[in-house]
Formats: C-alpha cells, sequence, structure tokens
C-alpha cells in the first residue's frame, strides 16, 4: 500500500513537470522541468527494482545530456518569439503524435491488468542488469554495435561543426605571438619635459 501510495506521488509529480516543460515560457525553466521530470522518472523505476535503468537515466540524461542542454541555452541568444510563432503551425501533428503515444500506454497497461498469463516468479538472486547486459551483448549486439557507430558519427560532426573557421570568433595564434618582434611591440615616444 505505502509502495502504491509512493508511485502515485511520483507518477504525479512526473506529470506535472512534463506539463511544464511543454507550457513554460522560459526554456531554462523548462530544461530544469524536464531534469526534475527525469529525476522522477528514475524514482519510479526504482519503484520497480530496474536500478540500472534509474540509474543510467540519471547519469546519461540529467548528468550529461541536460547539462549541456542548459549551457547552449543559456549562451546561445534564442528569439523565444520565433520560436514562438511555429507553435500554432506544428500543434497538430504533435496533437496526433501525442494521441498515438497515450494508446500505446494505455494498450499497455490494459494488457499488463487483463491480459492472460500469471506474472513470472523470479528467484532471489536475480538480476535485472545482468538479464539486460546478456540480451543486449547477445540478441541485439548487431544494433548496440550500428547505434554505437551512428553516434561516433554524429560525435565526430559535432566536432568538425565547432572547429571550423569563422569570421566573427577571436582567437589566438601561439605561433604568430611566439614570432613578435620588439620593435613591433615596443615603440618609444620622445616627448618634450614639462616645464613649470
Amino acid at each position: 500500500m505505502f509502495e502504491t501510495g509512493i508511485f502515485y506521488a511520483f507518477a504525479a509529480v512526473l506529470l506535472l513537470s512534463g506539463l511544464r516543460v511543454i507550457t513554460a515560457r522560459n526554456p531554462v525553466h523548462a530544461a530544469l522541468f524536464l531534469v526534475l521530470a527525469f529525476f522522477t522518472a528514475a524514482g519510479i523505476w526504482l519503484l520497480l527494482r530496474a536500478e540500472f535503468l534509474a540509474l543510467a537515466l540519471v547519469v546519461v540524461y540529467v548528468g550529461a545530456v541536460m547539462v549541456l542542454f542548459l549551457f547552449v541555452v543559456m549562451m546561445l541568444d534564442i528569439n523565444l518569439e520565433r520560436v514562438r510563432e511555429g507553435f500554432w503551425r506544428n500543434l497538430p501533428v504533435a496533437l496526433v503524435v501525442g494521441g498515438i503515444m497515450v494508446l500505446e500506454m494505455i494498450s499497455v497497461l490494459a494488457n499488463r491488468i487483463w491480459g492472460t498469463g500469471s506474472p513470472r516468479r523470479l528467484p532471489a538472486d536475480y538480476s535485472n542488469t545482468r538479464e539486460l547486459g546478456h540480451v543486449l551483448y547477445t540478441q541485439y549486439v548487431y544494433a548496440f554495435e550500428i547505434a554505437a557507430v551512428i553516434l561516433l558519427v554524429a560525435i565526430i560532426a559535432a566536432i568538425a561543426l565547432t572547429l571550423r573557421k569563422r569570421k566573427d570568433s577571436r582567437s589566438q595564434d601561439p605561433s604568430e605571438q611566439a614570432r613578435a618582434k620588439r620593435s613591433e611591440r615596443v615603440k618609444l615616444v620622445s616627448m618634450p619635459a614639462e616645464k613649470e
């Protein structure tokens, strides 16, 4: 009973924070609500005894992706009016995709509640992390390797895009500084002495 109450409390926080992610006007506030949603989802994973997925959610999404997203949002000068212009134009597609996702979640929950078959009893030394690793590196090893290659290509592309030469960037060239001569740096100017 206590665990069910915690689940419903976490689910309510998750729904409210998810709602605030899409309704917040400030992108930094939206990102912080998304961090709250990730933490709450990790708590729900812990309630379901999926410790590895909960830790991965916190480490990967909160620790890396959201911090990076916050830095990008705060460092870039985002024109919020231009971002809001496309909201009403994209709303029908967003509603269709959201409706499909809700139907999928309802079907999964309905199958779990009213589906046939009894739940499987797990042994005392069962580890979902071990089972996840076994399935990932045996049955889905090729998909895992393809995803790794795609992520590697994305990292290389991001680095290549940020290292390109831009006219507005300020940078120092150490070789130019080392080749500097005293005559180019220091200029002696003779000034008449002041008379009292």
